[in-house]
Formats: C-alpha cells, sequence, structure tokens
C-alpha cells in the first residue's frame, strides 16, 4: 500500500517551533506515513505542493484561529478528510469543530496506537476509492457509503460488455452513471448515442432508430442512417426507455436478438454491434406483470441491474453537492460565492428531496439568482424557495427525537446518551451537528409526544 501523505498545519504561529518539537516529541508518526509541515493560515499554493492524503489541524488554544483553518482548508480541499488534534478539548469545542468540517477529532496526548488506528482507517477507506477511480470527465460527486459502493460497481460493470438497466428517482443522475460507464468501458472510443425515449413522437420513433430509405414514406427525399447504425462498434443509452411503445418494443428486442437492423423501406439487412444502456425511473417489473413492457426485452436489458440511490439515503455528500454546484454557478453567473450560511445548509439538511440532485441544484441556482454582494459571501435561502423547503416533511425528525429523548434522559450526558443508543461519541456528535441539536439549547417541548 502506498505512503500516506500528511499535511500538519498549526494555527498557533507564535508557537509554531515550540509546537513542531512538541509534536515530535508527543506524537508517533506511524510507519507507512509522511508527515508535512505547515505554519499559520493555510495557503492554496502549499497545499497543492503537498499534495496531502490527510489533513491534519493541531489546536492549541485559540479556538477561532484552529475553527477558522478547517473552514478554509474544507474549502480548498473538499475531498481530503480533516483531523482534529486538539491539546485543549472540550465537547463543544468537538461539535464546532465537526460542524466547520472535521471529519475526525482526536484529543491529545494520545497513545501512539490512537493516531496510529486512526490513520490505518482513513488509509484503509481511501485504498478502495483509489483503486476504483473512474476515468472520464464525467463527474459523480460523493463520497457516502452508497456513493463509494456505486462507483465500485460501476467500474466493475464498465468493463465488460453486457447490456446495463439503471433504475432511480427522478433526478439521481442515472444519465450520468450512463455516461461513466461508457467513459470508462472498453468502448469509449466508439459512437455514444443518448435517447430520450419520451422525447420522440411515436409516429418517428421507428424512423429515428432504424433509419429510412429514400420514397419510404412521404417527404423521405434521401436514405437517412438511424440512430442504432450511428452507435455501431459503439453505446446507445435509452432514457426513460419504459415510455418506449409496444410497436416499437417489439422490433428494438428484434434487433437485440438478432443483432441486425432493417431501414424502412429496405429489406436488406444490417450488422449491429451495440452495447445497450437503459434507464428508468419506473417500476418495469411491475410494467411487465401489467403487460405495459415486454418481459422478453425486460430480461434483455435487465443483465446487470444498477440502483442509483436518493440524495436522502447520502446526505453525507450534501456538503460536496453544495460546493460543487457553488463553483459550478459562480462561473455561470459570474458572482463571487464561497458557499451557503448555517441557516442556508440547516434548511438543506432538513427537506426530503423527492426531485433529487436535480432539484438541489434549481435550488441553488435560484438563490444565485436573487443573490447580492455580501461580505461574507455567503448564499441565503429566502423567499419562495425557503418557505417550500421549511414546509416539507423533515427527513430524519424520527432520528432527531430519538436523539433528544436519550440524550433528554441522561441529562445531556453525551456519553450515556451514546450508550443508550449504541452509537459512538463521534457518531453521536456528527448526529447532533446534522439535526441542529445544540448543547446550550434543550428544546424538549417541542418534540413531547402526547
Amino acid at each position: 500500500m502506498s505512503c500516506l501523505k500528511l499535511l500538519l498545519v498549526q494555527t498557533d504561529s507564535r508557537q509554531v517551533a515550540e509546537s513542531s518539537r512538541d509534536f515530535v516529541e508527543d506524537v508517533s508518526i506511524p510507519d507507512g506515513c509522511s508527515l508535512t509541515r505547515l505554519g499559520g493560515a493555510p495557503d492554496a499554493t502549499a497545499v497543492a505542493q503537498a499534495a496531502p492524503d490527510v489533513l491534519l489541524v493541531e489546536h492549541r488554544r485559540n479556538k477561532d484561529a484552529s475553527l477558522q483553518t478547517v473552514r478554509k482548508l474544507q474549502a480548498l480541499c473538499v475531498y481530503i478528510p480533516i483531523v482534529m488534534l486538539a491539546w485543549e478539548s472540550s465537547e463543544e469545542f468537538a461539535i464546532a469543530a465537526l460542524n466547520a468540517g472535521v471529519s475526525r477529532y482526536l484529543k491529545l496526548p494520545c497513545g501512539d496506537d490512537e493516531l496510529r488506528n486512526l490513520l490505518h482507517d482513513l488509509k484503509k477507506k481511501s485504498a478502495p476509492h483509489s483503486e476504483t477511480e473512474l476515468q472520464g470527465t464525467t463527474c459523480l460527486v460523493g463520497t457516502s457509503a452508497p456513493m463509494c459502493e456505486l462507483k465500485r460497481y460501476i467500474q466493475q460493470v464498465a468493463v465488460a460488455d453486457s447490456n446495463v438497466l439503471i433504475t432511480g428517482e427522478t433526478g439521481t443522475g442515472k444519465e450520468l452513471v450512463a455516461q461513466l460507464i461508457q467513459e470508462n468501458s472498453g468502448r469509449r472510443d466508439q459512437p455514444y448515442v443518448c435517447l430520450n425515449s419520451a422525447a420522440i413522437p411515436e409516429a418517428l420513433v421507428e424512423s429515428e432508430l432504424f433509419g429510412y430509405e429514400k420514397g419510404a414514406f412521404t417527404g423521405a427525399l434521401s436514405t437517412q442512417e438511424g440512430k442504432l447504425a450511428a452507435a455501431n462498434h459503439g453505446t446507445v443509452f435509452f432514457d426513460e426507455i419504459g415510455d418506449v411503445s409496444p410497436t416499437v418494443q417489439a422490433k428494438l428486442l428484434r434487433a437485440i436478438e438478432s443483432k441486425k437492423i432493417y431501414r424502412l423501406g429496405s429489406n436488406r439487412s444490417r450488422n449491429l454491434d451495440i452495447r445497450i444502456l437503459a434507464a428508468s425511473n419506473q417500476d418495469l417489473e411491475t410494467a411487465t406483470s401489467q403487460n405495459r413492457f415486454r418481459s422478453d426485452l425486460y430480461y434483455r436489458l435487465n443483465v446487470v441491474r444498477i440502483e442509483v440511490p436518493p440524495l436522502r439515503e447520502r446526505l453525507d455528500d450534501l456538503p460536496l453537492l453544495v460546493e460543487h454546484y457553488v463553483r459550478h454557478f459562480s462561473r455561470a453567473f459570474q458572482k463571487r460565492v464561497n458557499g451557503c450560511s448555517n441557516a442556508a445548509m440547516d434548511l438543506l439538511f432538513s427537506y426530503s428531496w423527492p426531485g433529487n440532485i436535480r432539484e438541489l441544484k434549481n435550488v441553488l441556482e435560484a438563490a444565485f439568482v436573487t443573490f447580492s454582494d455580501q461580505p461574507d459571501g455567503l448564499l441565503q435561502l429566502t423567499g419562495p424557495t425557503a418557505r417550500s423547503l421549511s414546509g416539507s416533511a423533515k427527513l430524519g425528525m424520527g432520528e432527531r427525537t430519538m436523539l433528544l429523548q436519550a440524550l433528554t434522559a441522561t441529562n445531556w450526558n453525551r456519553t450515556e446518551a451514546a450508550k443508550r443508543l449504541h452509537w459512538s461519541r463521534m457518531t453521536l456528535y456528527r448526529k447532533m451537528v446534522r439535526y441542529q441539536v445544540s448543547p446550550s439549547v434543550k428544546p424538549r417541548n417541542r418534540f413531547q409526544t402526547n
């Protein structure tokens, strides 16, 4: 396994030299790790030159400086885990650090095994990501467990040549998954044709797919190659395949089985070598049982199945997605935006996202439309957008209630509450951050049940 590059950022600039000696004497850097130190405020160039796998922030006395450092690093290095090494610690500061973007929190001084085990765990988790790095220009944002599993599966599926059925709710990114499969497949240099089955008028579907000969029908003034022939030796992606009519389903099945196509008005066949990727937000199994979709075509398409998780099942990716779209819209609108305010992020985390990533993108675009320059450069969610999000059913309210009940029952003793919930203390802190449960505010009455 390759060396793990650590970048240690020391925030108390007046004590950097002393701090460096103390750190070397008191903390043992595990074997297989290289350490680079950076004193003072992090600089984008210095961080880029270090190319770290893990960022270590050493906190001594200045809490505000340490949290500001974490926020800056989180903005500079969205995908790199940040570990807070705190010589001076409290539960309130640990929660604030997690809220600022820290992945792990370790109180110093610690035993050699604690830091070694923590870094080993981070290294082990990063290994599958590096071993399954997807190629191409398509970006599938997310480092949550469901997304890491999806990316690993995409890489396995891509190198095969089997047909793939991609399922998932509207707006989850099924088309991006199809593009990633194409870009990581052996057909990456061959044609890639996307067809939105719902957007093609039924009367034109057959001619669009198979092409036609000159004079085949009124207006056919010249021979036209169809989409399937244009994709020969490459890949065809059928979006919303469930909307294809029964007649076209039969002809598509025939083309897949025989690997031949016929232009309209022609008796001559043409050999066809394509890989088919199909997507649907419908339940095709139910559609086949109701005779709305051919079962034989379904089984031809459903050789490999990929299900794209909805956003509500991977809310850990929400900060990364927000960062991604803030960068995108900052360029598109030519506005300088640093991110979302804490109130806006609270609102985004509380929403259930029935429209998934597409809806999140629309919400952020609407925020950019109404954004006026602010000293902090942070987006606010106001007006109809905020009212719509606030009025929705709150995701995770059951878990939030359970968390509050455990804290209330233990008189806000976090260690005992974590034991009651069978969570680690760090998991408890993360849940408190996610559901905005503050140790200084105990809103018992709001969540009482009759």
